[in-house]
């Protein structure tokens, strides 16, 4: 009967049991005792026990829920409250105390929430640094092992041919080291927002050949051709930030490059896609197995790790990509089969 009832619904309940109690009692004494009380009397004794039982209980209510609420208060808020902001809180005619329950609850579920996201974190923490500290260590082990070479071996530092040799592998890890370096830097400030995007318009496909003459020499080296695929000879105009996109193809196309076949091609394919424009990198390169595609994104996540450093880069290319999409509030996917080689499709704004 209790149940979802206000301070006001308890206080009339229990004035009413304490009155019927009461009455029962005077009548009993009446019987007893034969004291005939007058009808008005016994009505106004009746209507007064019922007020006053009514304010009393009411009043020891509303002491009692201001003093439950201010203790739970205490518990669940970090912040003060003064008493007279929570005394005035207390509305009779609200089921104050399934309110405070309902709050307790929530608040439950927000800190198990906010433990979960801080396990999360710490275990994210822990990953990256561990991550950082493996990517670190290889460079400068290696330029560690040139240098002692060269500088423990008297023999090998009088031979200018060695000398230079073992000089330029410690200058290539010296670069790996940077790039690293470079990137992280990249998507600290991805991250913590300090990019600001310059939105401009301009045709993605005169861009995208630009980055195709930039990387023309490591395609040849690599044995891969560059080129578009049909029905990308028109203007697709885009409002993003254009350097930023240039990254993104850079880092694309290396990457087909890097994971492609000698002879085999990178294409690029734009689509009208009514309001955006999808821009599609594919190559018909080594692929990726299904059970790496939902991590491809992640820092230093490498499906081929031997191939990956033997041909350099920081592991974080396609990280930068996705939080460069992310900041223009665009999507990146990726389609792959082993063998077949892989397909990765961003959108942009149509101008």
């Amino acid at each position: 009967m209790l149940k979802n009832s206000t301070p006001r619904q308890v206080a009339v309940q229990a004035a009413a049991a304490a009155t019927f109690i009461t009455t029962a009692l005077v009548l009993v004494v009446v019987l007893l005792f034969a004291a005939p009380v007058p009808a008005w009397l016994f009505l106004l004794l009746l209507a007064c026990g019922f007020a006053v039982s009514y304010f009393v209980i009411l009043l020891f209510l509303d002491h009692f829920i201001y003093r439950r609420i201010k203790l739970i208060y205490k518990t669940i808020h970090s912040r003060k409250i003064s008493p007279d902001a929570k005394r005035e809180s207390v509305d009779p005619d609200r089921p104050i105390i399934d309110e405070v329950e309902k709050e307790v609850e929530e608040w439950a579920t927000y800190q198990e929430d906010q433990l979960d996201e801080y396990e999360r974190f710490a275990e994210y923490r822990r990953r990256y640094i561990g991550d950082i500290s493996h990517e670190l260590k290889t460079p400068i082990f290696n330029i560690q092992g040139y240098l002692h070479t060269i500088l423990d071996d008297e023999d090998v530092l009088d031979d200018r041919k060695f000398t230079l040799k073992f000089l330029r592998k410690a200058a290539k890890n010296v670069e790996r080291l940077q790039t690293i370096v470079d990137d992280l830097s990249a998507i600290s400030r991805l991250e913590s927002g300090e990019l600001v995007l310059d939105i401009e318009t301009f045709n993605i496909r005169t861009l995208a050949t630009e980055v195709f003459e930039e990387l023309d020499l490591k395609s040849h080296e690599a044995g891969v051709n560059l080129s578009f695929k049909p029905g990308a000879d028109g203007g697709f105009m885009v409002r993003a930030d254009r350097e930023s996109i240039r990254q993104v193809l850079i880092n694309l196309i290396t990457n087909s490059i890097k994971y492609g076949n000698v002879g085999g091609n990178t294409r690029i394919g734009l689509y009208d896609m009514a309001t955006y424009i999808l821009c599609e990198v594919a190559d018909d390169g080594i692929g990726i197995p299904e059970k790496h595609l939902p991590h491809v994104f992640d820092r230093f996540y490498r499906v081929d790790k031997s191939r990956s450093r033997q041909k350099g880069g920081s592991g974080l290319g396609l990280s930068i990509v996705k939080h460069i999409m992310e900041a223009h509030q665009q999507t990146i996917n990726v389609r792959s089969s082993p063998g077949m080689g892989s397909t990765f499709g961003i959108t942009l704004a149509k101008a």
